[in-house]
């Protein structure tokens, strides 16, 4: 077991640490304290000396150019970022969103500190397969196909714009998680209408 940090390691340890975003939570378990004041004290202390920057109630992080990725799929977890971010990040949709779009439990369009954060409900047995979904720099992301497929099993009819950029077969690798008919007709038409295309 790590040793308890001393007095004057408490801030270094979360400085050190790869993640830009703190919860309570977060940081009782790297300072190895259980008393919820002394969390709650000491993080306001960091805050008024301007070392650590307070997002909201019980997120913190280290400076104003945290990720704001990590942000979003902290305040309720599980969570990954999907759908049109990725989808926009991929070229399979065309149009730009200010919003950043998350897979969750929750469904909930919020604000925080000035970014607009839409969370997308998805079934458990959905959220917790991890297939198709990737960690990099502290937080979880869909691939575009994943984020390809999440799109369709919450929204009945969508137009994509380009499907260039889509592995097929990773598709129907990820497609049996969803467990849905409807969506093995959508997917499949949009696979063959895409060949057609891809043949002239």
């Amino acid at each position: 077991m790590d040793k308890k940090p001393t007095k004057g390691e408490y801030l270094e340890t979360l400085l050190r640490s790869p993640k830009t975003i703190f919860t309570s939570k977060d940081v009782a378990l790297m300072w190895g304290e259980e008393n919820k004041d002394i969390i709650k004290n000491r993080l306001r202390k960091y805050v008024k000396s301007g070392k650590l920057f307070k997002i909201r109630r019980s997120l913190f992080a280290k400076d104003k150019n945290y990720n704001r990725y990590e942000l979003a799929t902290r305040i309720n977890t599980p969570a990954y970022i999907s759908f049109e971010t990725v989808l926009g990040s991929s070229g399979i949709t065309f149009q730009n969103y200010e919003n950043i779009f998350i897979a969750s439990y929750i469904k909930r369009e919020m604000k925080v500190d000035g970014q607009k954060m839409e969370f997308i409900r998805m079934k458990d047995y959905v959220l917790s397969n991890t297939i198709g979904i990737e960690n990099e720099d502290g937080y979880a992301k869909a691939t575009k196909e994943r984020a390809f497929l999440d799109r369709i099993y919450v929204s009945k009819d969508y137009y994509f714009d380009n499907l260039q950029p889509l592995d097929w077969n990773k598709v129907f690798e990820i497609l049996p998680i969803y467990n849905n008919k409807r969506m093995v007709k959508v997917v499949k038409k949009q696979y063959d209408d895409f060949n057609k295309l891809a043949k002239k």
